[in-house]
């Protein structure tokens, strides 16, 4: 007979060990619903609002706080039944109320929509192929030509983060967050969430293994609106060459650029450029006293050198013309004649509240990829005017060569650009709406994105519309010819 003292020696063994409760098979795995999972918005609990520890439940796509007794995530999975449920931040899987880690590989998609990685072998084939990909959802769509949804009036910061996703060395250095992880900023800075949200953005359109085909730039856009200070909003339209000024101007100091210091930003789009300055007497004085002003020192022109992230172009003033029939017609002019600016003999007047100056525009050094902004918009005190003004452009094969001084036109050996994106305003200056044509490397196709919208177009309709910012991609070699359909 076994004395009763033998039991109470012996070892319990209650509950599982740690290794056995993180290789538990999850019983609940099939109840996850990805069709309502969508991670593009703020990782906050949607009852306490915190961004602390929070978890997505897996079945109803709800964002929760916690996962211990009494938390929010750990009452929703026992009032509703819902059991899986991810840790947004370490990317864990947990079984709720039960409260163990699921380790299961058929869970992998969800990470890699949740947080996409790129290897380098990856990124470097993207421009090669046109492969077309299927989302959860059923639709097919193309990685980067991905519509971004239009929250309420953010359409003019949507194009600009469309085209700039579409510069290849720019999407590839933030398409590895390796690249700009380790930037070293002052304690406090907020500005260095604008580099981590656009790179998290330009991961999601370039995800072949989404769960849908648009991506909303939720969180991009309020890193916009607090690092902006609410100048750019989204509930309030905004102008598209204001925001990319700004935004460009702010990663590039958020990637520790300086004036001296170059960025991976102004690698891409910084070219230089000399500025003669002349000042004008007031045009009120008599002709002697305007005579005798010229002669001082202060009147004769200066030269300066000065770097650009973008070109101006100005619109001739646009008056509406009548024909016979009375009927109005939109005036056109060739790219050619208002990229005269940049010639080194056009002067321009510009004026001050207290001066007026004559200046005369030479390009010294082009960049990889050249921006062009066509000021289609003149403010006053009273209201905002948009010139209609149409401009004739060639798709391919502009030379820019005679834009630039004698020096530089034997230093810079490639001159020739190509159209890789194009962004239109459509409508009244202060209600109109934003769409961008942008061209797909692998296939040579154009696409014309307006908002979710997504749909191929021919490149004889891109230049009938009212361009407002372009991108141009400088062909690196004679053979460089950037693939163009039917251009």
């Amino acid at each position: 007979m076994v004395s009763p003292t033998y039991f109470k020696t012996l070892p319990v063994k209650i509950g599982r060990s740690s290794e056995d409760r993180r290789s538990r098979h999850c019983p609940y795995l099939d109840t996850i619903n990805r069709s309502v999972l969508d991670f593009d918005f703020e990782k906050l609990c949607s009852i306490s609002l915190s961004h602390i520890n929070v978890y997505a439940c897996l079945i109803c796509g709800k964002y929760f706080q916690g996962r211990g007794l009494k938390s929010h995530a750990y009452t929703h999975s026992v009032q509703f039944t819902h059991h899986v449920f991810l840790n947004l931040h370490t990317l864990k899987f947990y079984c709720l109320p039960d409260n163990y880690e699921i380790i299961d590989s058929s869970l992998e998609d969800i990470t890699y929509v949740l947080k996409p990685t790129f290897t380098r072998q990856h990124i470097s084939g993207l421009d090669k192929q046109g492969k077309l990909y299927r989302a959860y959802d059923g639709t097919t769509y193309l990685p980067g030509i991905v519509g971004l949804n239009n929250i309420k009036a953010n359409d003019y910061a949507n194009v600009v983060l469309q085209a700039l996703s579409n510069v290849p060395p720019l999407r590839n250095y933030f398409l590895e967050e390796e690249n700009y992880c380790g930037i070293r900023r002052p304690p406090g800075d907020i500005m260095f969430l604008l580099v981590q949200r656009f790179g998290e953005l330009m991961r999601k359109l370039w995800n072949p293994r989404n769960f849908k085909a648009h991506v909303s730039p939720h969180e991009m856009l309020q890193a916009v609106v607090l690092c902006s200070k609410k100048n750019f909003q989204i509930t309030k339209q905004g102008d598209a060459v204001d925001f990319l000024s700004w935004f460009m101007n702010a990663l590039h100091g958020a990637l520790g650029g300086t004036k001296k210091k170059p960025s991976s930003l102004t690698k891409v789009f910084q070219g230089s450029m000399r500025i003669f300055s002349k000042k004008l007497p007031h045009p009120d004085l008599p002709p002697e006293e305007k005579v005798a002003l010229l002669l001082k020192e202060e009147y004769q022109e200066e030269m300066s050198d000065t770097t650009f992230l973008f070109l101006t172009l100005d619109l001739p003033t646009a008056p509406l013309y009548k024909d016979e029939k009375e009927q109005l017609i939109i005036p056109q002019v060739p790219l050619f004649n208002i990229l005269a600016k940049f010639n080194g003999n056009t002067e321009k007047e510009y004026k001050t509240y207290k001066e007026n100056f004559l200046k005369r525009f030479q390009l010294l050094k082009l960049p990889p990829y050249l921006i062009f902004c066509i000021k289609r918009f003149t403010k006053n005190n009273f209201f905002v005017e948009k010139n209609p003004t149409i401009v004739n452009f060639p798709i391919t094969n502009v030379d820019l060569r005679e834009y630039l001084t004698e020096e530089a036109q034997v230093t810079e050996k490639n001159t020739t650009y190509d159209l890789v994106a194009n962004v239109v305003h459509d409508g009244k200056p202060t209600e109109g709406a934003y769409r961008i044509h942008v061209l797909h490397h692998g296939t040579g196709k154009w696409y014309e994105l307006q908002d979710l919208q997504v749909t191929d177009i021919l490149p004889q309709m891109i230049t009938l519309s009212e361009a407002y910012i372009q991108i141009w991609k400088r062909r690196e070699s004679e053979d460089d010819t950037t693939n163009h359909t039917g251009a």
